[in-house]
């Protein structure tokens, strides 16, 4: 095994955390990504919070390498509306003021920061919103100025938080990802453009996001060799012939079979694991390959535990040398 494995535990917060933390280890997993708010309260400042979540990681022998923000720092750049009210806690919605909303979620991604930097690591993964992802298919037509605005939006909100990451050293780290700024190669780039190549700003590598666009998800790692700063492994499944929807799912729920797309157990779906294994270690990463186990289809115990066993089974270091080095020698 070259890299360890942790389980993202976003998708299991309705379980206490030392209940995740014993079926963590007996699925096989190295360690965990803790979801907040489920798993982790970034409110408390007292060192003895932090000290007990990691006695109780160290109990179960369970490595810590980022916490994820994913659902809070969603209503950064979000355009707010009654969904969020479901996705964010009642301390971040409060009156449901869209301003005050995003005030209260860019404070929470701070926050997070210190968390980390309380538990002793330095990444945070998680999302950013985006104000202009409704205009994706440019119709009414989208002017150029219209983008770009969106682009200074996620500039302003997130430029003063990148900051105080750079201040504490810890790395905040974008899951691209449909309906955030950056989606894509493409968007990927503009978004660094936007806050000027922070060096607190990079990605959450996770290619089940780009394969069903028709994005080239072992070309991302490369664009971006110095901008990954952490790797989701997820796999997804979308059809070789014409589906009743398109890629983006028209309004059919995740894990309905007429959709063109549908994430899967690690194995079961289209990414190629193998190439995306060979380009980190041509980028030099060395960090976890976290489990963010999706499959709507799949009983999530039976998944999470072949998930962990087809990552360990996949991953390999690289060649010291080169196969041929010793090749004509004296």
């Amino acid at each position: 095994m070259a890299r360890p494995v942790t389980l993202c535990t976003l998708q299991w917060s309705d379980l206490p955390l030392e209940v995740v933390c014993q079926k963590a280890k007996a699925f096989g997993y190295d360690g965990l990504e803790l979801g907040l708010p489920g798993h982790l309260d970034v409110r408390h400042t007292d060192p003895e919070y932090y000290d007990s979540i990691k006695a109780l990681l160290a109990k179960y022998q369970l490595k810590l390498f980022c916490i994820s923000n994913h659902l809070i720092s969603q209503a950064i750049c979000d355009n707010i509306d009654c969904r969020h009210k479901g996705l964010v806690p009642d301390y971040i919605w409060g009156d449901g003021n869209p301003e005050g909303i995003h005030e209260r979620a860019s404070q929470h991604l701070i926050s997070a920061a210190y968390a980390a930097k309380m538990l002793g690591i330095d990444t945070v993964v998680g999302f950013t919103g985006s104000s202009i992802w409704q205009w994706l298919y440019s119709f009414p037509p989208v002017t150029n100025d219209m983008i770009e605005e969106g682009y200074a939006d996620f500039a302003r909100r997130f430029i003063p938080i990148l900051d105080e990451y750079q201040k504490l050293g810890v790395r905040f780290a974008l899951e691209a990802h449909p309906s955030e700024i950056a989606f894509d190669i493409y968007s990927a780039k503009h978004a660094l453009e936007a806050v000027h190549n922070h060096p607190a700003f990079g990605f959450n590598y996770d290619p089940s996001h780009f394969g069903y666009q028709g994005v080239d998800y072992v070309r991302f790692i490369y664009e971006f060799s110095d901008r990954i700063f952490h790797v989701h492994m997820k796999d997804v499944y979308w059809s070789d012939t014409p589906k009743l929807v398109g890629v983006y799912g028209g309004h059919m729920p995740f894990g309905d079979s007429r959709r063109f797309w549908n994430f899967r157990s690690l194995g079961r779906g289209k990414i190629q694991f193998e190439e995306i294994i060979r380009a980190l270690n041509d980028i030099h990463y060395h960090g976890p390959l976290s489990v963010e186990w999706e499959d709507s289809a799949m009983d999530r115990e039976h998944g999470a535990c072949e998930a962990c066993a087809f990552v360990k089974q996949i991953d390999f270091k690289s060649s010291e040398q080169a196969f041929d080095a010793f090749f004509g020698k004296e």
